[in-house]
């Protein structure tokens, strides 16, 4: 007897990523202010302690602090670990050892790169200094790097004002994370599934609840869900919000309504996007249908589906 071929893994290449920004308070933007200008501060506690990178607050006491000090562009490595794969945007594009350096000064370590030859050339206790980048912007990224350093020792942290021309008072902080996700035997055929314009998620033998999309296990009972049943394709609105910024690379005309769903037969709401109705007359217990554009692997958006709105008592326990 021939034995069935495995089924086929899926795998896909996912990427997250956007732009995270904040303003400062006044001591990181003195921080990185004086990144730019080729200074490094710290901050003092009321024990004395010297925090570099400095915090607004007192993480003993959670008092407010702002006393600014500056430390030495050299250090000693408390503790390393070796990177022979730098992905794209870290430090460097050789492999290097990241490391934590406690600045001649400070009380506290500093996470950033040491270029170094090979793991053979790093150790607890090497001294190292700054090596600062060719353009400074007031971005932890002024720090190019550290590398290996034999002089002498920096003095004790000294007192300083905090005060710079042209004061850094806001960052962008790009964010990302890539990967390759596989979904599993349980997501596996959901989105098999859903190919073929059927939802279908999978029962608890336990509690009974019927997951959608399902997750291979039952988080609240702890086993698993082999049991499969096809939901919907109709649903009720339980919740929902009005989404007013588009998105980067979202062609979608703002404002739009983004909700969660309880398909019909499902233990639990699944998330989608609201049209055919003016924003403005989404509401909960609405009764909506999925929409499929040609060629589509799941549905573009659920429209209503001229049902009578559902009763809350209907779906008050899946919001």
């Amino acid at each position: 007897m021939t034995a069935a071929p495995p089924p086929e893994v899926l795998r896909a290449p996912l990427v997250v990523e956007f732009p995270f920004t904040r303003s400062l308070g006044p001591v990181q933007s003195a921080f990185l202010t004086g990144l730019r200008e080729g200074t490094v501060l710290g901050v003092k506690t009321s024990d004395g302690t010297v925090m570099v990178p400095p915090v607004e607050y007192d993480p003993v006491t959670a008092e407010e602090i702002r006393e600014l000090v500056e430390v030495g562009a050299t250090g000693t490595v408390t503790t390393w670990a070796w990177n022979d794969r730098p992905r794209p945007q870290q430090p460097l594009d050789t492999p290097f050892a990241w490391v934590l350096v406690k600045l001649d000064g400070a009380d506290t370590a500093l996470l950033h790169a040491l270029d170094a030859p090979g793991p053979d050339a790093v150790r607890t206790g090497m001294r190292v200094r700054v090596r600062w980048a060719a353009e400074r912007t007031g971005a932890i990224t002024d720090i190019a790097c550290f590398e290996p350093y034999e002089g002498p020792a920096g003095g004790a942290a000294v007192a300083h004002d905090g005060g710079f021309d042209g004061a850094v008072t806001g960052i962008v902080a790009e964010a990302r994370l890539d990967y390759v996700y596989s979904p599993g035997r349980a997501q596996t055929a959901y989105i098999e599934a859903l190919s073929e314009r059927r939802t279908v998620g999978e029962r608890c033998p336990s509690c009974h609840k019927v997951y959608v999309p399902p997750r291979g296990a039952c988080p609240t009972c702890g086993v698993a869900t082999t049991d499969r049943v096809e939901v919907g394709p109709a649903g009720t609105v339980t919740t929902y919000c009005i989404v007013n910024i588009k998105a980067k690379n979202l062609d979608i005309e703002v404002p739009y309504v983004y909700a969660h769903i309880a398909l019909d037969g499902a233990g639990l709401a699944l998330h989608g996007r609201i049209g055919g109705i003016p924003y403005d007359q989404v509401r909960m217990g609405l009764r909506v249908e999925p929409v499929w554009t040609e060629g589509g692997r799941y549905p573009d958006h659920y429209r209503p589906t001229g049902e009578p709105d559902a009763d809350y008592d209907a779906y008050k326990e899946l919001i």
